[in-house]
């Protein structure tokens, strides 16, 4: 099939009104999450795990995307308006964007942060296109090697990039690969850490695990902070289109955005937060007046909002194309696919035309009818921001709780939740991310079947990982990462020890 034929086929399979509807589901239901502070596209997903079990895979990841590039969208309308993100995309937006509704100007930065994310949105597509289905062609020279020193470089960067601490993302990133190891031995069929509780022997649940660490977690930890104090900023939204000097200030930001967004979400651990940091800091380096920013500039929003879409993008590809993903959501929608028996990796576009396609042309759909429900809605999202999070919580927590449930019908997988609620509250609280736990725990089977698979291949020598050229390599990035992070801990150790010494 020539590439129009691929658009075709899928614009064919968006029209489809299930494929639609949830298409538009999604899409509007991100716009709320990313509305409403505290809540997140990972843990939305999360919760919405269990539905897609009675739908089809293309219905599926069509709801899941769009609840994921959806929340970019809406959490600009909280960051402008109450200068608090709605997600963490959003962090750098409230820098310009509160301080440009304080000066009046709020909707012209509502308007710019809505087409700035659908141009990138649009660009990222165009560039998902362009590099997805050449890559997944390359990767198929890849083998067992090649995948586990892939991800284990994956691992490496994941908490490289996180914003605590190193030595405590590694050692999420470690315990996410226990975790991973429960349930059958892959070549014995034995049972591992499952402790005589049969429910386990398929391994820890993603669902539960998710929905714990970062939906009941997000909760516990929420409920410690005062929301009722929260005021929208009484300002009158009007001009909801930028005028031609707004456009004339954005129009290379958004550019500059959309580039930086799509290449750091190809990136493992880059994703839309990377994305929208740099995207502010180039755009500041950029300026002729750089003391303006954090004043009220427009290109402070249109930078930053137009990378944290095109993100979205970037960060499919290696899902697809490699059967890795590149962030803690992408983890969550691979999930989703194995849910459904289905491999991402480099065969999955030739195999599974019409849900890449289709998923392809939703974005597109999906797009569009963000920027038609965002600007219009205004008001309505204003109002919603305004719902007591005493009558938000219980709610967040009764899905929680019908959703563990409804995976299995099974009360163990409630009591994982639960679990890891806990866990992921304690975490917050002693300063280690999830983010490296949740990837590990994705990532950990597949790596282990990789390794078993090579050292087959090799009758049990490790040189195999060595003497194979993309593998050596892979492995060498990623130990000089490592090292990288652990020369500067050892001399401030030892310029700590030989400070006591002295006294």
């Amino acid at each position: 099939m020539g590439f129009l034929d691929n658009i075709i086929l899928g614009f064919q399979v968006v029209m489809d009104p299930i494929n639609l509807l949830f298409c538009f589901i999604g899409v509007l239901t991100g716009t709320l999450v990313g509305v409403l502070p505290g809540i997140g596209p990972l843990g939305a997903i999360a919760l919405l795990l269990p539905a897609t079990l009675r739908s089809t895979p293309t219905a599926s990841i069509i709801m899941l995307a769009g609840v994921y590039y959806g929340a970019m969208y809406g959490g600009s309308t909280t960051s402008i308006l109450v200068n608090i993100p709605g997600e963490s995309a959003s962090v750098v937006t409230c820098l310009d964007g509160y301080q440009m509704a304080r000066k009046g100007r709020a909707g012209p930065a509502l308007a710019i942060a809505a087409w700035g994310s659908f141009i990138a949105g649009t660009l990222s597509i165009i560039g998902l296109m362009l590099v997805g289905v050449p890559l997944a062609n390359a990767a198929l020279s890849f083998g067992p090697p090649e995948y586990f020193s892939l991800m284990c470089a994956g691992l490496i960067v994941v908490a490289f990039l996180v914003q605590g601490s190193m030595l405590k993302a590694i050692m999420m990133a470690l315990v996410g690969l226990l975790i991973g190891s429960v349930g059958l031995d892959l070549v014995t069929g034995l049972p591992k850490f499952t402790f005589g509780i049969d429910e386990l022997a398929d391994g820890v649940g993603i669902g539960p695990t998710a929905m714990g660490l970062f939906g009941i977690a997000e909760v516990l930890v929420n409920l410690e902070q005062r929301f009722e104090g929260r005021e929208v900023f009484k300002t009158k939204i009007d001009r909801l289109w930028p005028s031609l000097k707004d456009w004339k200030a954005s129009i290379w930001a958004i550019g500059r955005g959309s580039a930086i967004g799509f290449f750091l979400g190809i990136l493992p651990g880059g994703g839309a937060v990377l994305a929208s940091f740099v995207s502010y800091a180039a755009e500041k380096k950029l300026s002729k007046h750089p003391e303006r920013f954090g004043t009220g500039e427009i290109e402070g929003v249109a930078g930053p909002e137009s990378a944290n879409n095109a993100g979205t993008g970037g960060s499919l590809i290696p899902l697809f194309s490699l059967g890795i993903p590149a962030t803690p959501t992408m983890a969550l929608l691979f999930s989703m696919f194995l849910i459904h028996g289905i491999q991402p990796g480099p065969l999955f576009i030739k195999t599974y035309p019409n849900i890449f396609w289709g998923l392809v042309a939703s974005m597109y759909l999906g797009n569009l009818l963000l920027l038609i429900l965002n600007l219009p809605l205004v008001g309505i999202w204003v109002k919603v921001l305004k719902i007591p999070y005493r009558i938000l919580f219980p709610l967040i927590i009764l899905f929680c709780l019908i959703g563990a449930y409804s995976l299995n019908n099974s009360t163990v997988d409630i009591f994982v939740m639960i679990l890891f609620g806990i866990v992921g509250y304690l975490m917050r609280k002693f300063g280690y991310e999830g983010p490296p736990l949740i990837l590990a725990f994705v990532l950990g089977p597949i790596m282990e079947q990789a390794l078993r698979q090579s050292l087959l291949i090799s009758k049990g020598s490790f040189m195999i990982f060595v003497t194979r050229p993309i593998s050596a390599i892979t492995l060498i990035i990623a130990g000089l990462l490592l090292l990288s992070t652990v020369f500067p801990y050892m001399k401030k150790r030892r310029i700590k020890y030989k400070d006591l010494k002295e006294d």
